[in-house]
């Protein structure tokens, strides 16, 4: 699997904060890629059976919600302070988080690799059915390989960041490793090409990640184009049950939530007013 690697940041004459990030990451990963084959990505599997995240979203009744363990961002700074991502996925798993979402960039985020691998290995032991998204900034199956390594259920796919055959490439990685793929834009012109590669989960950020503001209008607008077996996700600026409501009233089957949760005062009381939006 070597796609012929084409960074849409070479093609762009200004330079905004996902195409730094995107930049940064191709850099960092440089030194680990290598070639990963279908057999290696097949073996990787976890216990966990494909789709496994998409079936967390398609069951509550209600809004499904996807809790995101964020210990900093760009727009917003430090976010929390945490001695171990374990402490925050017990108070979301006890709150009834449908999925976890955790970011593994260091760079910008905080996060790690092992956050991921913690969270897993501890769901593994109290047997808990909670699957996880590793949220990073894709560009190689390599970083598919880790991510079902470390147990997580899913892969980010940024539609904007990347060339048609790097998604191409990164979602036949993810289905042979038995995860699924959440694909995530921001424009129309994103949605069809998001379309054109059979996405099943699409999710509209509402921050416009060139400037890291955000707008629930960006839901609202979209959301209503999405086919109708495809599963809607907005992610973004959702503080509250009202703006839940907005978002599952645009037709949103799921929310992921970052901030919000991680400085809630009662994580279990701002759980249950997004389950009941």
């Amino acid at each position: 699997m070597r796609p012929n690697f084409q960074p849409d940041f070479l093609n762009q004459t200004e330079m905004d904060k996902l195409t730094e990030i995107m930049k940064w990451k191709r850099r960092e990963i440089a030194a680990e890629i290598r070639e990963v084959s279908s057999n290696e990505l097949e073996s990787s599997r976890s216990d966990s059976h494909p789709g496994r995240f998409l079936e967390a979203l398609q069951g509550p009744k209600g809004l499904a919600v996807i809790a995101e363990i964020k210990r900093r961002s760009p727009s917003a700074g430090e976010i929390k302070k945490l001695a171990a991502a374990t402490d925050q996925s017990a108070k979301y798993v006890e709150a009834g988080a449908d999925c976890l979402s955790i970011l593994t960039d260091k760079e910008y985020f905080g996060g790690s690799l092992a956050d991921l691998r913690s969270v897993s290995e501890q769901f593994k032991r109290q047997e808990l059915s909670v699957p996880c998204l590793r949220k990073d900034f894709m560009v190689h199956p390599i970083q598919v390989l880790e991510a079902a390594q470390a147990g997580a259920s899913a892969i980010l796919i940024i539609v904007r960041a990347l060339a048609d055959d790097e998604m191409k490439v990164l979602r036949e990685a993810a289905d042979h490793a038995g995860l699924d793929s959440l694909y995530e834009i921001h424009s129309e012109s994103e949605l069809d090409r998001a379309i054109a590669h059979n996405a099943r989960i699409i999710g509209v950020n509402n921050r416009d990640l060139a400037v890291f503001k955000t707008d629930l209008s960006f839901s609202e607008r979209l959301i209503p184009q999405f086919p109708t077996d495809v599963l809607a996700v907005s992610e973004s600026g959702i503080w509250n049950q009202e703006d839940a409501r907005r978002a599952r009233a645009a037709g949103a089957k799921a929310i992921l939530v970052g901030e919000a949760l991680m400085k809630a005062d009662s994580t279990s009381d701002l759980m249950g007013a997004f389950h009941s939006a």
